[in-house]
């Protein structure tokens, strides 16, 4: 069983791997720790960039020779196949390491997948180790590499009279942790100028199957989107099995029972309540499907 250090250092690299968010893909956001042989903290690493080196390789960096005999702490199990950049097995297999502690498998791994190579060179292997809380971070990319499809949020003031203003400061809020912001008819990187260019492109604009598009968005490198605005409300009421959460800014004077009102059909789509963020004029609700990020 993974040590109490190893759990801590666990989640440092949950929190690292967040820093990738919105500019990883289509490459997973993951964060990696190492410790050396007497469980001290000697390295920490993040993947910013498809293309750039992952996570493993800039921990293993910043560690230097001290990482002989001691463990890598990583969030996504490391990669098994030379792409754009060398398998990050054979980086920890190669730097001495001699655990591996992996929260999540990774469902893209070539042949056996990473850790059974690992084991396979004499290395001790942990799995499954705090997976719930990795989800916060790489739920959304699993999600959506599972299925081919995007991650979608859809974020919208309730509030007509001041919805554009409320809608503003939703797309500035949530556009860092998503590829893609559609807000109104226009479509821009969530981080702008963030990704590989050679990996990522913006796919054309919405067009009224929803669902080609979206497959459209995947195709050119995105996996989460954020469709800011209830102008959207037609396209995506209509395929809410499409959406994947939902955040709704509610004005704190509006009246009783408006957001039984609102949320009645999304509840019956199978949303649920994940969040309640009281802000200084209005209560952000955020729903999610209970599988939406499995």
């Amino acid at each position: 069983m993974a040590s109490d250090v190893e759990l801590a250092a666990m989640r440092q690299a949950i929190t690292l791997s967040s820093i990738g968010l919105g500019t990883t893909s289509p490459n997973p956001p993951v964060g990696c720790v190492i410790l050396d042989r007497y469980g001290v903290t000697i390295g920490e690493g993040y993947h910013r960039c498809k293309g750039e080196a992952h996570a493993e390789v800039n921990a293993l960096s910043a560690a230097g020779p001290a990482v002989q005999g001691g463990t890598a702490v990583v969030t996504l199990e490391p990669c098994n196949h030379i792409g754009v950049t060398p398998a990050c097995r054979q980086e920890l297999i190669d730097a001495g390491i001699a655990r591996v502690v992996i929260s999540v498998l990774d469902p893209t791994s070539r042949g056996d997948g990473g850790a059974a190579v690992l084991t396979a060179h004499g290395i001790d292997v942990e799995t499954n180790v705090l997976p719930d809380e990795t989800l916060t971070v790489l739920g959304p990319w699993l999600a959506a590499t599972r299925r081919r499809r995007p991650y979608l949020i859809w974020a919208y003031a309730l509030d007509k009279q001041n919805s554009q203003l409320v809608n503003e400061q939703l797309a500035v809020d949530l556009r860092s942790r998503t590829d893609l912001v559609l807000n109104d008819k226009t479509l821009e990187e969530g981080v702008p100028g963030g990704h590989a260019p050679e990996h990522f492109t913006l796919p054309h604009d919405l067009s009224a199957d929803l669902r080609s598009w979206l497959s459209a968005c995947y195709a050119t490198g995105s996996r989460t989107i954020v469709a800011v605005g209830a102008d959207h409300s037609g396209a995506l009421h209509e395929n809410l099995d499409c959406v994947d959460e939902i955040v709704i800014a509610v004005k704190k004077a509006a009246p009783t029972g408006v957001i039984a009102a609102a949320t009645a059909d999304l509840t019956t789509a199978g949303f649920e309540l994940a969040d309640i963020s009281p802000g200084r004029t209005c209560v952000r609700v955020r729903l999610r499907r209970p599988n939406a990020s499995p």
